[in-house]
């Protein structure tokens, strides 16, 4: 399993945003993201116990999705460029409608230009904690409304919302969408 590699390219080169893109399409058997600064991080791909939970996950907030239509889900593979300009992948993301709708076809078709309104990281055992939490401060400070970030292997999951300290909860079974996703509720029962 390998770790996450930081590499800071800055001092050599500037990669555009649709330089990264196609490094990501080329590329598919890892997962990239860029920080603010421009530094690429390489991780590698999710293992088959994360991939179950992230799955779960995922198939929840769709099955919810479809089910009130207030907005677009996306899974782990969904790309979005941050308003500081970093490009992150959450493993889970929800946007509202009317942030969907403001966008073109062209930008739809790449990593969209906005934070989500909605993200989840779903710990694995290859991630640094500290890490995740500065990236689900990052999502809050560039307009997320509400962030999980949960940690099977601490059997733990901080709730992350703007201008709020973060919420530690150990084994919940349900987390609630609150005013963000009404009436979600997520089965952690098989994620945790």
């Amino acid at each position: 399993m390998m770790d996450t590699i930081t590499l800071d390219l800055a001092p050599f080169i500037q990669m555009m945003d649709d330089q990264f893109f196609e490094l990501c399409q080329h590329h598919r058997d890892y997962r990239f993201e860029r920080s603010a600064a421009g530094a690429l991080i390489i991780m590698s791909p999710a293992g088959g116990e994360t991939s179950r939970r992230n799955l779960s996950v995922s198939g929840q907030l769709y099955q919810w999705n479809q089910r009130y239509q207030l907005g677009i889900a996306f899974d782990s593979s969904g790309g979005f460029k941050l308003p500081n300009g970093a490009d992150r992948f959450p493993d889970a993301s929800w946007l509202r409608l009317e942030g969907w709708q403001v966008l073109t076809p062209e930008e739809r078709q790449k990593f969209l230009p906005l934070c989500p309104d909605f993200v989840v990281e779903l710990r694995s055992p290859s991630e640094s904690l500290t890490k995740l939490k500065k990236k689900m401060q990052e999502y809050m400070s560039n307009g997320a409304r509400l962030g999980w970030l949960i940690d099977p292997q601490s059997q733990q999951v901080e709730i992350y919302r703007p201008g709020q300290s973060p919420e530690a909860l150990t084994s919940p079974s349900v987390l609630l969408g609150e005013e963000v996703l009404p009436n979600f509720e997520l089965d952690v029962s098989d994620i945790l």
